[in-house]
C-alpha cells in the first residue's frame, strides 16, 4: 500500500508491533496519544495512554527508524470516554469504555489528525482483520480467538475500515511476542496494559471521586442518588434485607462485597440509581430470554428485517444465537430474543452481532428481558 500510514502507538507490545511491521515496508509515522497523565502514580506503568508508556513508544519508534510525536487528547478523552464511564456508573449502567475510546478516539479524533498531517490511514494494534467484501471492507474477528478485539470496533463505519489497518489481525500473541524478541524491541517482554487504563484502584472509588469533584457535571446524572449513603439492599419481591455501599458501588451479576448475609448465594439483578436501591436474588434470576438496546449499529447496510446472527454480550462472551429485531425510534432501538436464555444481561454493555467470523454491528444494552 502507498501512501503515508500513521500507527496508533501506546508504548505496548501489540502497537510496537504493528508499527515494526508496517515500517520495514512503507513509510509509517508513529503517534501517540497522551490521554490521562498517570506519571504522578506510583503504577504509572502498563497503562495504554499514560505518560510513562508514551516513552516506551518513543523508543520504539526510534529503533524502527520512523517519526513520532505525542498528540495531547486529554480533553477529547474525558468528554468522550471517561465522562460517560461515570455516568453511566451513575445511572446504574455497567459501562465498556474501550468501545467509546476506538469510536469517538481512535478512529475518530486520532483519524482527523492524521490525515492533517498527511497520512491516508491508520493502523493499530488491535486483534482484528478487515477484509475485503462484496459490499465493501468488513470487520472480521482476529485469528487468535482468545485475543480478538472485534468486539469493541462494532461501531465502525466502512469509511473508517477503509482508512483503518490491522497488521496483527492474522497473528496470535505468540508469535506477537516472538517478532518483538527477534527484532529486539524494548517492549518484547512487556506484559499486558490495563483494562480500564485510566482508572488506578477500584473503578468505584474512581466514580466517587469523580462525581465529588465535579459535582455540577455529574449531580444531573443520578439526581439524589449520587449524593446519597448506604444503598437499602432488597429482594426482588421488595423486602429489605439489609444496607450496603452506595449504589453506584453494584453492577449486575456481582455476587461478592453485596453487605448482607443469607443462607444462600445472593448476585446483584437490577440497580436502581434515584432509589438508592440494589435488588438482589438467586442466581437463576440472572438468566434472562433476551435484551433490549438502543444506538443500533450496522457496518453496513441496515437489513429490511429481522436478522438471525450470533450475539456476544460481553467482550468475553462464548456468544449465542439470537433473533434480532430493529424497532426504529430515534434511539435506534432494537430487541434481541436469545435461543437460550444467557445470564449476566447488564444494561450498558454492548451487545455486539457475527455472522461467523463477520462483524454485522451491535447496539448498546439498556435492559434485560427476562
Amino acid at each position: 500500500m502507498s501512501g503515508l500510514t500513521a500507527v496508533a502507538m501506546s508504548g505496548g507490545l501489540d502497537s510496537s508491533v504493528a508499527a515494526w511491521l508496517l515500517s520495514r515496508d512503507e513509510p509509517v509515522v508513529g503517534l501517540s496519544m497522551l490521554l490521562w497523565d498517570h506519571s504522578d502514580r506510583p503504577r504509572g506503568s502498563g497503562r495504554c495512554c499514560g505518560a510513562l508508556d508514551l516513552g516506551d513508544a518513543r523508543r520504539v519508534a526510534q529503533q524502527a527508524g520512523i517519526p513520532h510525536y505525542t498528540l495531547r487528547m486529554d480533553d477529547d478523552f474525558r468528554r468522550d470516554v471517561v465522562d460517560p464511564f461515570v455516568d453511566d456508573y451513575l445511572s446504574g449502567r455497567t459501562p465498556s469504555p474501550c468501545v467509546r475510546c476506538n469510536t469517538f478516539i481512535k478512529f475518530d479524533a486520532l483519524l482527523a489528525r492524521a490525515r492533517a498531517i498527511g497520512a491516508e490511514t491508520v493502523a493499530t494494534g488491535h486483534y482484528a482483520r478487515i477484509v475485503d467484501g462484496a459490499d465493501g471492507p468488513e470487520l472480521h474477528r482476529g485469528v487468535d480467538e482468545a485475543k480478538d478485539q472485534s468486539y469493541f470496533l462494532f461501531e465502525l463505519t466502512r469509511e473508517q475500515l477503509a482508512a483503518s489497518r490491522f497488521p496483527l489481525g492474522a497473528l496470535t500473541k505468540p508469535a506477537v511476542r516472538q517478532i518483538a524478541r527477534d527484532a529486539g524491541l524494548v517492549v518484547a517482554e512487556k506484559g499486558e496494559s490495563m483494562e480500564i487504563c485510566f482508572v488506578d484502584g477500584e473503578v468505584e472509588d474512581f466514580v466517587a471521586a469523580q462525581a465529588a469533584a465535579r459535582p455540577e457535571r455529574f449531580a444531573a446524572v443520578a439526581g439524589a442518588g449520587a449524593a446519597a449513603g448506604p444503598a437499602s439492599i432488597v429482594a426482588e419481591d421488595g423486602t429489605r434485607l439489609g444496607e450496603g455501599a452506595p449504589y453506584y458501588r453494584y453492577t449486575v451479576g456481582q455476587r461478592r462485597g453485596l453487605g448482607v448475609a443469607a443462607g444462600h448465594r445472593l448476585y446483584v439483578l437490577r440497580v436502581l440509581p434515584e432509589e438508592n436501591t440494589v435488588v438482589v436474588g438467586e442466581e437463576a434470576a440472572l438468566a434472562a430470554r433476551g435484551l433490549a438496546g438502543e444506538r443500533l449499529h450496522w457496518i453496513g447496510e441496515p437489513p429490511a428485517g429481522e436478522v438471525e446472527a450470533t450475539v456476544r454480550i460481553r467482550s468475553r462472551h462464548a456468544g449465542v444465537e439470537a433473533r434480532i429485531r430493529p424497532l426504529g425510534g430515534a434511539n435506534r432501538e432494537v430487541e434481541v430474543e436469545f435461543a437460550t436464555p444467557q445470564r449476566g444481561v447488564a444494561p450498558g454493555q454492548a451487545a455486539v452481532f457475527y455472522e461467523g467470523t463477520h462483524v454485522l454491528g451491535g447496539c448498546w444494552i439498556t435492559a434485560a428481558l427476562r
